[in-house]
């Protein structure tokens, strides 16, 4: 595992810019209101290349959300628990001042916790918001801070972000560390659904551990946040989304964000989970997410949570037949019941998660494909009002992840949307891609000169 470095510091000093700089691609939202960031946001970066006999050199950089935050959702005591966890954790923490604003009374704050959790030897300072030579006369005073000579950057521009990397360098022992490749991701398992569905809670019941902030209050989680774990000898990444609204109902620049990678977040995945609350109706938000996951082809888990408090939980049939008719074409998708706050269910999900990914997965044999079409070509052929025969010449499957299945036909047009639908469901009757969606293309095959196509 790489080691790990802390970005740490009060609200707007530019915490979440750094990540992103260093890492040198947008992670962590970056925004001027102060507790954006509330999770822990990590990602593995390549902090230097692999050189003439040196390998490549590998750090996990952890974002926190801001010190001292007077958070309007009351949830500073959980933001301060995660940053605790950072230090711990940390062979290195970058300790953010803003240059321009000098030390407040914050700072001073931030310096005793790290001094208490004995965390002073770990600290590079890094001076932040120097944005040319010329402002680096704001940094001497920072020295006061007793935390040695700063590094002065600007993380919006890249000034001097370079020189922070060669710091870093110098400050872990690679030869300590037997393995400091990124861990492998496994499974990305992304965690969807509407706010207050019980997204969070199910990302620690997987990890099991307290990993990102679980609270009532609706919009708790605002960044996409990657937590690996394993269960018995399978490694997944489970992806915590924000929770999404309609689009009318977005009103900062900061659930815009939220909500665009929570959508990303479908299309990065193996398997999506779709979170439904089972105390409130299925909702617009809802429908919109399983359309999105539908358009991306991903293998989908419709999970129902809270059904611990259901009045009737034996109803489960009743229950299935309705989301069938709000959750239209999701169908085909299984459906786990789980109760995430006290941990039921969710090896059933995981397991669940590893069978879809398999179908997704595999691959069959073309001359099995043909046969297979041949026998449902025989049970209900498409019809044409011109007089004209529709062919299917020959099967094949294009790619997996999703199942793409194409057809090469003489006239495309014969093979309508309801006539695919047709297929499509038998497909999943007769292959063994039951439970996943199937990507289905109808194309011309080209005929050689003279050769009939009716």
């Amino acid at each position: 595992m790489p080691p790990i470095v802390a970005i740490i510091g009060r609200p707007n000093v530019g915490k979440s810019s750094l990540l992103n700089a260093l890492a040198k691609r947008m992670v962590s939202i970056v925004d001027p209101t102060a507790g954006v960031t509330r999770d822990r946001v990590s990602t593995t970066i390549e902090l230097a290349e692999a050189r003439k006999n040196k390998p490549a050199r590998h750090i996990e950089l952890i974002d926190t959300g801001g010190y001292g935050i007077e958070d309007s959702q009351n949830l500073t005591e959980h933001v301060e628990r995660q940053i605790d966890h950072a230090i711990t954790q940390a062979q290195v923490i970058l300790f953010v001042l803003d240059a321009q604003t000098g030390i407040v009374p914050l700072d001073q704050e931030v310096a005793r916790l790290l001094r208490k959790q004995g965390g002073e030897k770990r600290v590079i300072l890094v001076a932040n918001k120097v944005d040319s030579t010329k402002q680096e006369a704001l940094v001497p005073e920072l020295m006061r801070m007793g935390f040695g000579d700063p590094v002065a950057i600007s993380a919006l521009t890249g000034h001097n972000v370079g020189d922070l990397r060669e710091r870093l360098l110098e400050s872990i022992d690679f030869d300590l560390i037997p393995d400091d490749q990124p861990a492998d991701t496994g499974m990305l398992l992304a965690i969807v659904g509407k706010r207050n569905a019980g997204k969070s809670t199910l990302v620690n019941a997987l990890a099991g551990q307290d990993r990102v902030i679980v609270s009532e209050v609706e919009g708790t989680t605002r960044d996409s946040v990657d937590v690996r774990f394993q269960i018995d000898d399978h490694v997944f990444t489970a992806i915590d989304t924000a929770g999404v609204r309609k689009r009318k109902s977005i009103k900062e620049d900061i659930e815009y964000y939220s909500t665009h990678r929570a959508l990303r977040s479908v299309r990065r995945a193996d398997v999506v989970v779709h979170l439904i609350d089972a105390t409130v109706p299925v909702s617009q938000v809802d429908q919109q997410l399983a359309q999105e996951v539908l358009k991306h082809f991903k293998p989908c888990i419709v999970a129902v949570n809270k059904w611990d408090l259901v009045k009737d939980p034996s109803k489960k049939e009743e229950f299935v037949e309705y989301l069938d008719k709000e959750l239209r074409g999701l169908n085909f998708a299984p459906i786990a019941y789980l109760c995430a706050n006290k941990g039921e269910g969710v090896r059933d999900l995981a397991a669940m998660a590893l069978n879809l990914h398999a179908q997704a997965s595999h691959r069959v044999p073309t001359s099995e494909l043909n046969s297979v079409m041949e026998q449902v070509l025989k049970e209900k052929p498409p019809t044409s009002k011109s007089g004209r025969f529709p062919k299917v010449y020959y099967v094949t499957q294009l790619a997996t992840n999703p199942p793409t299945v194409a057809l090469f036909v003489n006239t495309p047009q014969f093979f309508d949307n309801s006539y695919q639908r047709y297929l499509l469901n038998r497909m999943r009757d007769l292959l063994p891609f039951s439970e996943v969606p199937i990507k289905l293309v109808i194309r011309a095959r080209r005929t050689n000169r003279g050769e009939s196509e009716a």
